[in-house]
């Protein structure tokens, strides 16, 4: 059985307070079940803005999307965790991955490593934290046991995930290998689903199923959905625009298009809970008021 829509509005952009707050309510007002933020140098710190966040609305919840753990140590995040539920009233939701971009641990002198090392550090920081927040002695205490979500493809990865995670988020694309800034490049829909049945293999000794979540990363309400992705098959090499219309993280076409790939795609890999880019949270707007509750 499916699990209702969520919809969340990944907020990249730093505004001074006041348009931070104004665009934080805006996406309360365009029914975004989440606002969420990034964690890479050059956008705004996760935790204040979240609090800030929750000052200016009052149904969203507010997640991490997700933190890299590279710039993490178990015991600051705790308290970091902690402090920022308890001042959001139990409305935080914790998205932590490796981390992919090179240049941003360069830039703030911090060990990259290998794959596997930040997958270890990965392990290492959701059991210390889980640790720390579960013990009644640590202070501050949150509000709630604060879900958490994990992010990545590899198999590695989603072992981790089928094991801790409460929400699986999925990126619909992969890092370029050496690319220092971070590339992503799509994978095909047939990946995806290989890879969302990998979890499912993984996870299937779960007591209860995770939430999937997938970024979305183009949103064009159009009657022209060709040329809302000729700039996107223009980056990728070998890509069509036919097999770029295709890719679970491009929604292009009219509003009933849109609404119908969304609830194949929920059939077809389980996404109940989607993520939109904030240039896109307006364009996704219709769609999340046609789908949601469903």
């Amino acid at each position: 059985m499916s699990r209702p829509f969520r919809f969340g509005a990944s907020m990249i952009v730093p505004a001074p307070a006041e348009e931070w707050r104004a665009k934080c309510r805006r996406a309360e007002d365009l029914g975004y079940d989440v606002i969420l933020v990034p964690d890479h140098l050059g956008m705004v710190a996760p935790f204040p803005a979240l609090v800030a966040a929750a000052e200016a609305t009052a149904r969203p919840r507010l997640g991490t999307f997700v933190l890299n753990a590279g710039f993490w140590n178990p015991a600051l995040l705790a308290r970091e965790v902690a402090t920022t539920d308890a001042l959001t009233g139990g409305r935080l939701e914790l998205g932590l991955g490796t981390g992919y971009v090179r240049a941003e641990h360069d830039t703030a002198h911090l060990p990259y490593g290998s794959p596997g090392e930040r997958v270890d550090h990965l392990r290492r920081t959701i059991e210390e934290l889980g640790r720390l927040l579960a013990s009644p002695e640590h202070q501050p205490r949150p509000v709630q046991e604060v879900p958490l979500m994990v992010g990545g493809n590899g198999d590695r990865m989603l072992r981790l995930t089928a094991e801790h995670a409460d929400i699986a988020a999925f990126t619909g694309a992969r890092p370029v290998p050496g690319d220092a800034a971070g590339k992503m490049l799509p994978i095909t829909p047939e990946e995806l689903e290989e890879r969302v049945a990998r979890y499912r293999e993984l996870a299937k000794g779960r007591s209860e199923p995770a939430e999937l979540n997938l970024l979305i990363q183009l949103v064009a309400i159009t009657d022209d959905p060709e040329a809302a992705v000729r700039p996107l098959v223009e980056r990728v090499p070998d890509l069509s625009v036919e097999q770029a219309l295709e890719l679970p993280l491009v929604l292009a076409g009219t509003l009933e298009q849109i609404t119908a790939k969304v609830l194949a795609q929920r059939e077809r890999y389980g996404f109940s809970y989607l993520t939109v880019l904030e240039p896109y949270m307006e364009a996704f707007a219709p769609v999340v008021a046609r789908l949601r509750g469903r």
